[in-house]
Order: C-alpha cells, then sequence, then structure tokens
C-alpha cells in the first residue's frame, strides 16, 4: 500500500507519495533531500513517532500508521556544500534559485568553529510583507469590534466552546494568579524560516521570559493550528517540560470560532470567554491578557488583547528583538494591579515607561 505525506518546511509544503509500508523512514528522508536538498542527517521531523520517541531511520513507513496526506514538519537547513563553503565566510549573503542564504559561525566544542548556512526566500527577505488578511490595521478592529463583540450568535458559539472543547489540563491553575495567554507562530516562533532545530528559531529571551511571568501569571498557550503542531513545537523550544516554569494547558483551533465582520467577512478569531466560562473561578476579563501578533484574534475581547510585534526571519532578526525582554517588565508592572480591565495595550510601552520613570 502507498504512502502519501505532506512535509512542511521553510513556509512550503512538499507533497510525496512515491512510498509503500515497506519503505522506511531514511527511504522518506531521501525522498525529502531529493524535494529540499536538505541531506537526511540534517532532517529533523516532527511529529514522527513510535511510542513516544522519534522514529529511527530504520523504521518502516507502515508501523507509524500514518493517515493520507498526513502533515509533517521538518526542521534542517541545506548543506552548505551546496553553495561552496570555501569561497564564503560568516555574515555573507548570496542567492540561489532565488532563495537568499545567510553564512554564520556555529560554536562548537574546544573554541572550534564551523558554518551554516540558513536559507529564506529571497523575496520574504527584499520585499516588505503584502497584504493579507493577517495583517489587521488597529483601527479597522475598533471600528468592527462593537458589531462582533455582543452579538448573540457569537456569544452562542462561544456557550457551545465551553460546553463542548475538552481541555487537557498539564497543571492545575493557582489561586490568585493573574493568566496570560501566548499565541505561538510569530510570537514565540519563526515558523516559516530554515533552521536545524527549533532553538534556532526560537524569539529571543522566550525562557527568561516566561519564568519571570510565571511568578505572577498561569501560562496558557493558544495557537490557530492542530494540537499536534502546538505539542511539536513547544517541545522542540523546550517549554513544555521546562523545570522552571509551567503550562497551565494548551488551546488548538477547535476553541476557535468564526464571526462576520463587515470589512473582512467570515474571519476565525480567540474568544477568552471560552477560558473565561471553562474556569470562572479563577480567570475573568479582570486578570487576563492576551499575546498575538494578528490583531483579528482580539475582535471578542479587545480590552485583553496585546498585538505583538511579529518575530520573522530569525536569523536575521535575533540579535536585535528585545520584545519579550521589554513586554516581561510590563507584565510585571500590571500583575500588582487588581483589574486589568482599564488598560490600553496598545500603548504598553507608553504606560511601561511613565512606571519605570517614577
Amino acid at each position: 500500500m502507498s504512502v502519501s505525506v505532506i512535509i512542511k518546511w521553510g513556509g512550503q509544503e512538499y507533497s510525496i507519495s512515491t512510498l509503500s509500508e515497506e519503505d522506511t523512514v531514511l527511504d522518506l528522508k531521501q525522498s525529502i533531500k531529493s524535494l529540499t536538498g536538505v541531506l537526511p542527517e540534517r532532517q529533523k521531523l516532527l511529529g514522527l513517532k513510535v511510542k513516544g520517541k522519534p522514529a529511527e531511520d530504520e523504521v518502516k513507513l507502515g508501523s507509524l500508521k500514518l493517515k493520507p496526506n498526513t502533515k509533517i514538519m521538518m526542521m534542517g537547513s541545506r548543506e552548505e556544500s551546496l553553495v561552496g563553503p570555501s569561497s564564503i565566510h560568516s555574515g555573507q549573503t548570496f542567492t540561489r534559485s532565488n532563495v537568499l542564504y545567510l553564512a554564520c559561525q556555529r560554536p562548537r566544542p574546544h573554541n572550534t568553529q564551523s558554518l551554516c548556512v540558513f536559507c529564506f526566500a529571497k523575496e520574504d527577505v527584499l520585499a516588505p510583507p503584502p497584504e493579507n488578511d493577517e495583517v489587521v490595521n488597529d483601527f479597522d478592529i475598533e471600528e468592527e469590534v462593537i458589531e462582533v463583540e455582543n452579538r448573540e450568535e457569537n456569544l452562542a458559539k462561544i456557550a457551545r466552546r465551553v460546553k463542548d472543547y475538552k481541555v487537557e489540563e498539564m497543571n492545575p491553575p493557582r489561586e490568585g494568579k493573574r493568566l496570560l495567554v501566548l499565541d505561538v507562530d510569530y510570537t514565540l516562533f519563526d515558523h516559516k524560516s530554515c533552521a536545524e532545530t527549533g532553538q534556532e528559531l526560537m524569539r529571543p529571551f522566550l525562557h527568561e521570559f516566561l519564568t519571570s511571568a510565571f511568578e505572577d501569571y498561569d501560562i496558557v498557550i493558544w495557537s490557530a493550528t492542530s494540537m499536534k503542531w502546538i505539542d511539536a513545537k513547544m517541545k522542540e523550544l523546550g517549554v513544555t517540560d521546562n523545570p522552571n516554569y509551567k503550562i497551565t494547558f494548551m488551546l488548538d483551533s477547535a476553541a476557535m470560532i468564526t464571526v462576520h465582520t463587515p470589512k473582512r467577512g467570515v474571519v476565525e478569531v480567540k474568544p477568552l470567554g471560552v477560558i473565561w466560562g471553562k474556569y470562572s473561578e479563577f480567570y475573568s476579563k479582570r486578570n487576563t491578557i492576551m499575546f498575538d501578533d494578528i490583531g483579528r484574534n482580539f475582535l471578542m475581547n479587545p480590552q485583553n488583547g496585546l498585538k505583538i510585534r511579529p518575530f520573522m526571519k530569525a536569523h536575521l532578526n535575533r540579535e536585535k528583538d528585545k520584545e519579550l525582554f521589554k513586554l516581561s517588565q510590563y507584565l510585571k508592572e500590571i500583575a500588582k494591579l487588581e483589574d486589568f480591565s482599564f488598560l490600553n495595550h496598545k500603548h504598553w510601552e507608553r504606560y511601561l515607561s511613565k512606571k519605570q520613570s517614577q
């Protein structure tokens, strides 16, 4: 029987349908190499597991019980030999087949260095991001929120999620803590750039940020993807089992609802009312804040949303991105408050600057 999978890598999807159940994980990696140029030993396939552990190369695909067109996320970068490592140096950029490459030094044991190369779609780096449904103007949000926040059909959808959506608690809610709800893609993690590990795409100060936040907030992860991807990303980033903080639970796209807006038509949003309905004894509008890089996700709870600057092109921006470092200070300041409802998170930097100058 044939096996068909879709590999997600570098913001692209690659379909593979030429393998059989008798083929192995290594055969799959060889097929991936022919499509992406990433060598098998450079590939890390997220979510491909046997008994909770990453599948070894010799494992037959038939034993993995993959559904047709299963999506598998790959970490890995193209080998520097593809572009001639002897002719390039750290910091140099060059293009091949409309791909921009960035060369950099990677520390190795015993104070040695090796050259690694990261790749980006050329147009993604050299051109501004296109106007699309994910880039939402805050002014438009303010105009539309009155239209959707209290509409009966939307409140009914939230009530159904409260009733039917199953939350898998990872750690129990803590009495007296505020609630911090975090998006994943472009908020904590650059999910489109190429890299060998998730650590290379992690937003700077992530673990320090979560460690500090955990002192005052229960932490919830909410991503507009499936739980399979959320779980894989959080494990890859070292978030799930970090000894310095705990995640209370994670929500996926099934906890979201669709709402109709006058300007954009039907869009998906993340209604905090789902959490408030399930955990009314712990969380409410008064003690909840949510970070997301997409403003429309706040349409049902605009007062509680903070639109974070997206973290993109990690290998170019890692050294200068200080967003989580600054937001950590903001969270610490507002944790002193009994009620968040009077705050305007759009001006969080102004609020923080004022408090720090007192």
